[in-house]
């Protein structure tokens, strides 16, 4: 195997392991895939850097949404980052942000660009349609059409 093939499995193992601790809910294995987490969430334009930051995203968002699911789509390869397509999913049992609970679920497809530093993931930046899961947990009217 080259370097560059050695390289890229290292890097999908890297990010796979990590998409699959934080569907366990098994946080500390995922804080492990990268030595200083940092998760940048474009929709929002949020940004948590460091363990307790991202370890305090992870708390919130499960607490809100306990069946939380990233269900890989297809990845694809860059010079410094690995593209993960996928389908994040869950149901709304709890308050995000002090809205009304609605119990509905959602089911949207996002890309996560997990950049690395040769070998070590440096960061995982989100980006996603959060109108579309507003819209599926009841929280956003929208026209049938346009």
């Amino acid at each position: 195997m080259t370097e560059s093939k050695a390289l890229r499995a290292l890097r999908e193992a890297i990010v796979l392991e990590h998409v699959e601790s934080q569907n366990d809910h098994d946080f500390d294995a995922s804080l492990t895939t990268f030595p200083r987490p940092r998760y940048e969430i474009m929709a929002s334009g949020q940004v948590f850097d460091g363990v307790d930051e991202v370890r305090a995203y992870w708390q919130r968002t499960r607490a809100a949404f306990p069946d939380q699911r990233t269900l890989v789509v297809d990845v694809h390869h860059a010079d410094d980052a690995v593209i993960v397509e996928f389908e994040l999913q869950g149901t709304h049992l709890g308050s995000l942000t002090g809205e009304e609970v609605t119990g509905r679920s959602f089911k949207v497809r996002m890309a996560g660009f997990f950049l690395f530093d040769k070998d070590v993931l440096i960061c995982q930046r989100i980006y996603g349609d959060t109108a579309t899961v507003m819209a599926q947990l009841g929280m956003l009217d929208v026209p049938p059409e346009f």
